[in-house]
Order: structure tokens, then sequence, then C-alpha cells
């Protein structure tokens, strides 16, 4: 992006906090690794924990670094809505799950249901961030 962007442009970027426990698949990893130790999640991704994008980016020459979080809260009607998104196969959690037979995808999503709740819940999902200017 630094090498696309005009002189004294600004370049910015923006990554779920997977490595600091509270992305918003924070709550599925949580259950995964509860039944099935040692599974990678999404945590050692480019980004994912403080800093990482400030490194990124000043590593790409781009001068006036600053980084930050953005949290947001999402309201679900249910463990089935909040389930749902993660059987349709995207991402690493969507790949874990449809690699999963019958009784362990079963076992998952009580174990997620557990950690959450049936009623009405809402979550906070946070977001590392940063933005830097293209020198020259």
């Amino acid at each position: 992006m630094a090498r696309v962007t005009r002189r004294g442009g600004l370049v910015a970027a923006c990554v779920w906090d997977h490595g600091g426990g509270s992305g918003p698949l924070s709550v599925f990893w949580r259950a995964v690794a509860s039944l099935d130790p040692g599974v990678p999640d999404e945590s050692g991704l480019t980004g994912s924990r403080e800093g990482d994008l400030e490194r990124v980016l000043t590593d790409a020459g781009l001068a006036d670094v600053t980084g930050g979080v953005l949290t947001v809260r999402r309201q679900f009607a249910g463990l089935d809505e909040w389930w749902e998104p993660f059987t349709l196969g995207v991402g690493p959690a969507g790949a874990y799950v449809g690699g999963l037979d019958a009784p362990a995808r079963r076992s998952l999503r009580e174990r997620c249901g557990e950690l959450l709740s049936d009623g009405p819940f809402e979550l906070d999902a946070s977001a590392w961030c940063a933005v830097g200017r293209v020198a020259g």
C-alpha cells in the first residue's frame, strides 16, 4: 500500500485482536482449545497483537506511524445466530468447523454455548489499527 500511495498520503490498516483474546472469534477459539488442545488459532497472524501493525507500517517506510484500538459491540438474538457463520467454511474458523464430523461439531457448538448464552447477548470485539504517512 505504501508503494502505490502518493507522497504525503496516508496508509491505514486494521486487524482483529486475535492475539490478545478480545477479537470476535475469541470465544470460538477458547472453546476449540478446551476440546482440541494444540489446534492453531488465529493469534499468530500478522497484526493480531498489540504493536504489530505499527511495526509493519514502520518497516514499510511509513512516517508518523500511530496505532490504537477500535472496539465494537454486536448483539445476537441467541447462540444460533452467533454460530451460523462458522458453518459457512470461511476463514480458519470456518475451515476448522467444516473439517469436523457431526458429533465433534455438535460438541463444539455446545461448548461455545456454555461460554456464551442461549438467550440474547452482546459481545464486544476489538481490533488493532494503525496509520502512517508516506514520506516525501
